[in-house]
């Protein structure tokens, strides 16, 4: 596994070497790597979808422009999630975030994204529990703090380490272990206040 991230890595750096020499086709291999990941975490840090392809196409925009800034010796997802990141926090100081009440059902119009929990085999009865599984977890990751979801999904949705997160913040280690603590236990606290049956 580490060789895999470590071969990432360099093939990162090769497509940003090739996309400063003027190769597009490059940058379109970065954006196909990073599409989905970079969606997962906007959509659950914004909550809307249409916003949440806005903003992550902007990431793009904003990270092909600073390509020349970006150093090798660092990893490029820390660096692409960084300015994620920061815009977000931009966004959200231009734009006063809008107070919704905790006690709102979640609306499931189809657009929303989900956490995966695989059962091939479910029958209707455990789709249905599944379902409501879900619908509680977003639930409670919307009732989070945003420093709190943010991590808590970079953790647990995207799978990064707490070294990455904590790089791309630029807080300690410690820090972001704590943080993702406390998100953790938030939400068991919220999922057991539902009577989510986890």
């Amino acid at each position: 596994m580490v060789e895999d991230k470590k071969a990432s890595g360099l093939e990162d750096s090769k497509l940003v070497r090739k996309v400063l020499r003027g190769d597009r086709g490059a940058f379109e291999a970065i954006i196909r790597k990073y599409q989905q990941p970079m969606l997962n975490y906007v959509s659950r840090m914004v909550r809307e979808r249409e916003m949440a392809l806005d903003v992550s196409q902007e990431v793009f925009l904003r990270a092909y422009a600073s390509l020349s800034t970006y150093r090798p010796e660092y990893k490029f997802s820390t660096w692409i999630f960084r300015i994620a990141s920061n815009f977000l926090i931009d966004h959200w100081r231009k734009k006063k975030i809008v107070a919704v009440s905790l006690d709102q059902p979640v609306e499931n119009d189809g657009d929303e994204c989900f956490l995966q929990v695989a059962d091939e085999t479910a029958s209707v009865v455990r789709e249905l529990e599944l379902k409501e599984l879900q619908a509680s977890l977003e639930a409670a990751m919307d009732r989070l703090p945003a420093h709190l979801r943010e991590l808590f999904v970079w953790r647990h949705v995207n799978g990064m380490s707490y070294e990455e997160m904590a790089e791309i913040k630029n807080i300690p280690v410690g820090t972001v272990k704590n943080r993702v603590f406390q998100a953790k236990e938030m939400m068991r606290v919220l999922l057991e206040e539902s009577s989510c049956p986890v």
